[in-house]
C-alpha cells in the first residue's frame, strides 16, 4: 500500500494505492475507492506480495471486501447492461428481482456534466446490480444484468 499527497489545482488529495493486478489499480481517492486502468500492465514488486499476504489476517477488513466480490460473481446471469462511457453513477432506478423492458432506464451515468439515462436492451428480470450511488466506472463496466 502507497499513500500519496496531490495538490491539483489549489485541491488536496490523498491518494493510497491498495493493490495493482494487471493493468487495474485499486485506489482511495479522499476515502473515496475507484479502480484506474493502466495502459500496460505493472510488474508485482515483491513488496506488493508481501502486502497482499499480510492483508487477508484482519477478520474485519476481510468481511468489508467479501460483499464487493460476491456480486462481480454473478456477472454472467443474464444480459449485461454495460457504461456506453465513463462517468458517474448518480441513480439506481432499479433493485434485484425487478422486471424491466427494453428501453427503461435502470441507471443514470453522469459524465461530462450530462445526466444519461442508461436503458436495458432486453426485457427480464434484474439479477444483479453491480454499482452503487456514487461509483465512478469506466466505458464497458457492467452495471446491471438482466435474465
Amino acid at each position: 500500500m502507497s499513500n500519496y499527497q496531490y495538490k491539483v489545482n489549489g485541491v488536496d488529495y490523498n491518494v493510497v494505492i491498495e493493490e495493482i493486478e494487471g493493468n487495474v489499480a485499486k485506489v482511495t481517492v479522499n476515502g473515496k475507492p475507484f479502480d484506474v486502468e493502466l495502459s500496460q500492465p505493472v510488474k508485482a514488486k515483491p513488496q506488493q506480495k508481501k502486502v497482499q499476504k499480510v492483508a487477508p489476517a484482519p477478520t474485519s477488513s476481510n468481511t468489508e471486501k467479501a460483499p464487493a466480490i460476491k456480486p462481480k460473481a454473478a456477472v454472467g446471469a443474464g444480459n449485461k447492461v454495460l457504461a456506453p462511457l465513463p462517468g458517474t453513477i448518480t441513480d439506481v432506478k432499479v433493485n434485484v428481482g425487478d422486471a424491466v423492458k427494453t428501453g427503461d432506464t435502470v441507471i443514470v451515468l453522469e459524465a461530462m456534466k450530462m445526466q444519461n439515462n442508461i436503458e436495458a436492451d432486453c426485457d427480464g428480470k434484474v439479477t444483479s446490480i453491480l454499482v452503487t450511488r456514487g461509483d465512478t466506472v469506466m466505458e464497458g463496466a457492467v452495471l446491471v444484468t438482466i435474465e
